[in-house]
């Protein structure tokens, strides 16, 4: 049996842009023969997912799961949004974020952890499933949250069907009141964060570097007045009470009412906010633009 070498690893991932794990253990299960260990990749399937691997993956599904006391939100990934409407596809998503709620938000945690009913553990059935389906896939990010005593709510804007859709919103709400009515405050907040898209849940929690160029562009903007500088540092501080009004959650204006404040709300409903979190679809992926119709006429040499 040939020496399993990095080199060896290293030249079979070039053959078949399969993981170096897979890699690893195709080269294992082979004896060290490298056009085996290609084989067994291709019949495995890892080969073909991993061909597909470099597309970008911008649509696919948000989803939510909670039980007391605790809710899990992941995203996972297609490259269309057809792959949305396949059961198979949605059976995963809510398989994966009831995982989430039992291993955590780490999503190498998550890959680690057995799937159900299949011998396979979650990285493995994601590459079954690209294999099986045709697209890239990926479980992008996952967020949990849980409180001492309260709810966390869930909310899906609109949702495909219970607990799937495109904007999921987690909001951890803290108090001894009655569970009901607690759930019913926190998806009224979850509504309100995926419509505001709130960056912090208060002041102390604004990305200090954030602030600190909204400051200096606020600053050069009152100085072209030609103001003193007394007057300067006060409009400035109005225009930073203004700027946490449009970012931070309980500064917001509700926007069931447009007149209170969030926090109000919250405290009138002797409840605390302590945590939200908004997944929205493919933010913040780079989408590729093209004709798909003629990307698959130039794939059929046509």
């Amino acid at each position: 049996m040939a020496e399993i070498t990095a080199g060896l690893v290293k030249d079979l991932r070039e053959k078949t842009g399969a993981g170096m794990m897979d890699c690893k253990r195709a080269l294992a299960e082979t004896g060290g023969d490298i056009e085996t260990a290609v084989d067994w990749l291709r019949k495995k399937g890892l080969a073909a997912a991993a061909k597909k691997s470099g597309r970008v993956a911008a649509e696919g599904l948000i989803g939510v799961a909670s039980v007391p006391a605790r809710a899990a939100m992941v995203e996972v990934n297609a490259e269309t949004d057809f792959v949305a409407r396949n059961e198979t596809f949605q059976h995963f998503v809510e398989t994966v974020t009831r995982i989430a709620l039992h291993v955590g938000e780490d999503v190498e945690a998550i890959l680690a952890a057995p799937f159900p009913d299949t011998g396979r553990s979650v990285a493995e059935e994601l590459t079954h499933l690209v294999a099986t389906i045709g697209e890239n896939m990926t479980i992008r990010r996952a967020r949990v949250l849980s409180v001492k005593q309260g709810v966390v709510a869930t909310y899906v804007h609109s949702a495909l069907k219970p607990g799937l859709g495109k904007i999921g919103v987690l909001v951890a709400v803290e108090s001894s009141s009655e569970l009901a009515g607690l759930e019913v405050l926190g998806r009224q907040v979850g509504m309100h964060v995926a419509a505001t898209r709130p960056e912090a849940l208060d002041t102390d929690a604004v990305d200090p570097a954030a602030l600190e160029r909204e400051r200096a562009v606020l600053s050069d903007q009152a100085r072209a007045s030609g103001k003193p500088e007394a007057i300067i540092e006060k409009m400035v501080e109005g225009r930073i009470r203004k700027y946490y009004e449009e970012v931070v959650l309980l500064e917001q204006v509700w926007v069931h009412d447009g007149e209170s404040r969030v926090k109000a709300v919250v405290q009138k409903a002797g409840a605390r906010l302590t945590g939200f979190a908004r997944f929205q679809l493919g933010e913040g992926i780079e989408k590729q633009s093209g004709d798909f119709a003629a990307e698959v006429a130039a794939a059929a040499g046509v």
